[in-house]
């Protein structure tokens, strides 16, 4: 069974039991996290499409860790003008372990 939830702006498609990395959560490590917004659960035959969200679905999952990705370089130039900026940014994010769907 598996389902596509949306959260931090973006869509995920998970199954139990898997690892996922989100934006960052609040919440403590070992805690358990209650995705409902749902968008749609499949994976038995025949899929459950909301429009845009399903009634009554929902995906529990348990944070695992909270840290900070590799970093990314930020370049910018203008040319002919002499300026040019390099930035670097760290993005945080949690981890989760999908522990239940339910439809």
């Amino acid at each position: 069974m598996y389902a596509i939830v949306k959260t931090g702006g973006k869509q995920y498609r998970v199954t139990e039991g898997q690892s996922l990395r989100v934006e960052m959560l609040a919440g403590e490590i070992g805690s358990t996290v209650t995705l409902d917004q749902v968008l749609l659960v499949g994976g038995n035959g025949d899929a459950k499409i909301g429009r845009p969200l399903l009634e009554g679905a929902k995906v529990t999952a348990s944070i695992t860790r909270h840290a900070r990705a590799k970093k990314i370089l930020v370049f910018k130039k203008k040319r002919r003008k002499g300026f040019h900026k390099k930035i670097g940014h760290r993005q945080y994010f949690t981890e989760l372990k999908i522990t239940g769907i339910s439809a």
